[in-house]
């Protein structure tokens, strides 16, 4: 992750529309799989820890995080988390069958090896365990946004189902997430491919930028509604991938 994009994210992730409404569609995945409160759960990028706190507050006791940035630990641990490690996430320092759930939002595009790390998940999740995994959506969207993040890739969902089947998961669920958005930002993506006078140094910070309050609702407010669609129903586009896979026992 690029310097700048990295201060902009701890700065942002706890009001940004993009980061509450994915957090809060993480969160509700969580909820539906009906976890008892003793469950032994791994967030992989748990930046400042916004999602941890969340589930601490729903009553979860065993939560672990682990992010490969100091300074996103740093600030995880000063908001009163305290299994939180700096961590690669395609090398785990946990013994095998360590958790019920693991949860890598935006993690595996970052990632060269994609196998190496979705088979050090399935080692840590115990028999019949399961991972939440997003990764941003379709090739066609890659820009300097991808470039700053330092991702190695997007997806399709038949290409994350695909990989993660091929690390001996089973897929339960698969969709795309945040439609609302996807044709606006597919015109957007492309006409900054088109300008040739753009600033690269301006755009250090990707897309992150800071909204005026009503802006930053009203986004907000359209994929809250979004996740009601998204707990029921398998969306058809989206600018993110997402997959639900169990440990076969």
């Amino acid at each position: 992750m690029h310097p700048t994009y990295e201060q902009a994210y701890h700065q942002l992730e706890e009001q940004h529309w993009w980061f509450v409404a994915r957090r809060e569609a993480v969160f509700n995945q969580i909820q539906q799989l009906n976890l008892p409160p003793s469950a032994r759960i791994l967030e992989i990028g748990c930046s400042g820890g916004p999602l941890m706190l969340a589930l601490r507050a729903a009553g979860y006791q065993n939560l672990h995080g682990i992010d490969v940035s100091e300074v996103g630990i740093r600030v995880a641990q000063s908001r009163g988390l305290t299994n939180v490690a700096v961590m690669d996430g395609a090398h785990l320092e946990f013994a095998d069958n360590s958790f019920d759930l693991v949860i890598a939002s935006d993690v595996l595009e970052h990632i060269e090896n994609e196998q190496q790390a979705l088979s050090e998940w399935r080692r840590v999740l115990c028999p019949k365990g399961q991972l939440i995994v997003f990764v941003p959506a379709f090739k066609s969207l890659w820009s300097r946004h991808d470039e700053v993040n330092y991702h190695f890739r997007r997806y399709s969902l038949p290409q994350l189902r695909a990989v993660v089947e091929q690390s001996g998961l089973g897929i339960s669920r698969a969709s795309y997430w945040n439609s609302a958005l996807f044709f606006p930002a597919a015109v957007m993506r492309l006409a900054q491919r088109t300008l040739t006078s753009k600033n690269k140094a301006a755009t250090d910070s990707g897309d992150l930028q800071i909204l005026p309050g009503f802006l930053n609702g009203t986004l907000l407010t359209l994929l809250r509604a979004e996740n009601q669609l998204f707990r029921r129903f398998k969306l058809p586009v989206g600018i993110s991938a997402f997959v639900l896979a169990t440990k076969k026992a």
